[in-house]
């Protein structure tokens, strides 16, 4: 890969049967269903897709799943991330030998790295285990507990990982975002993370954003990225304030936000079951309420017509 990722990249579900297990007979209408809504790639086994929640087999079971219904469609990313370093670069092998576009990977977690070198340490562990795939750090500190400076890091961090293409960035500080945009005259790929700021993202310069809500409304955010390019900024607000709209129910008072944005994907008509624990899942009483608040307050246009099947391409 030597041109740098554009567009949206979807942060895909892993989907599940109602006790848990995996439902990945679902996972070719799924990229059927992104391919056809203009994404332009796949982020898989990331905080979306419950990753930290799978075993590693599982893990293994649900890139394959992903890489086989791309076929070769559009680029796959696999995060590979995990506390144990051992683990990870299992998973690193395995995407490698899946011919995946990328691996990435988190910091871990639980045993926090100290320093920034010990960060940079663990990185270049993990993608030691597969040299000619491209590498992305996965930078989201609210949940890593990890919050060295990108900045910083992007520089050290390529002078001991030869694969290192640039960064997930899933934190909020644009300031940040844009110094690592303009590191080395633009030398890094640095993927904007954080959807419901996708608009303010475009303005310091990203080209490519990975994200939950793309999948079940990656329309919206592509008008506002088309009306931001030819220039018209109160259009792409327009569409960002519809976005929001529907974020602030997701945000709202029937259940956590993940576990919520999963369920978003039943309303369109895909349902990836529930989230395996501890996230919470979303019970039938306020399922109802959910449903009703999500299609009032925008989802209803992205709810397939009845005579259009998931499983076309």
């Amino acid at each position: 890969m030597t041109e740098k990722l554009s567009g949206l990249i979807a942060a895909t579900y892993t989907p599940m049967h109602e006790d848990g297990s995996l439902n990945l007979a679902l996972v070719p209408n799924l990229v059927n269903h992104l391919l056809r809504n203009g994404v332009g790639g796949l982020y898989v086994g990331g905080s979306t897709g419950e990753g930290m929640s799978l075993t590693t087999e599982e893990r293994q079971a649900v890139a394959e799943a992903y890489v086989q219904a791309a076929g070769g469609r559009l680029p796959v990313i696999v995060q590979v991330g995990h506390n144990s370093l051992k683990e990870a670069q299992g998973l690193a092998r395995h995407a490698a030998e899946l011919g995946v576009t990328a691996i990435s990977a988190t910091s871990p977690s639980y045993f926090k790295p100290g320093s920034l070198d010990v960060l940079i340490d663990c990185m270049a562990e993990i993608a030691s285990a597969a040299p000619e795939t491209p590498f992305y750090y996965y930078h989201i500190p609210k949940f890593s507990g990890n919050d060295a400076s990108m900045v910083d890091f992007l520089p050290a961090a390529a002078e001991r990982i030869p694969s290192l293409r640039g960064v997930k960035f899933s934190d909020l500080y644009t300031a940040d975002y844009q110094s690592c945009l303009e590191l080395d005259h633009g030398r890094f790929d640095v993927l904007w993370g954080c959807d419901e700021m996708l608009l303010s993202a475009l303005v310091v310069g990203a080209r490519a954003a990975v994200g939950s809500t793309y999948n079940f409304m990656a329309p919206l955010y592509l008008r506002a990225m088309d009306a931001y390019d030819s220039g018209d900024l109160p259009a792409a607000r327009s569409h960002m304030s519809a976005v929001l709209k529907i974020l602030r129910v997701l945000n709202g008072r029937y259940v956590a936000l993940a576990p919520a944005m999963k369920f978003a994907m039943g309303v369109i008509g895909l349902d990836c079951g529930p989230c395996r624990a501890p996230l919470d899942s979303v019970s039938q009483e306020a399922g109802q309420a959910l449903r009703q608040d999500l299609l009032e307050s925008g989802l209803s246009d992205f709810v397939p017509r009845r005579d259009t099947a998931f499983s076309e391409q």
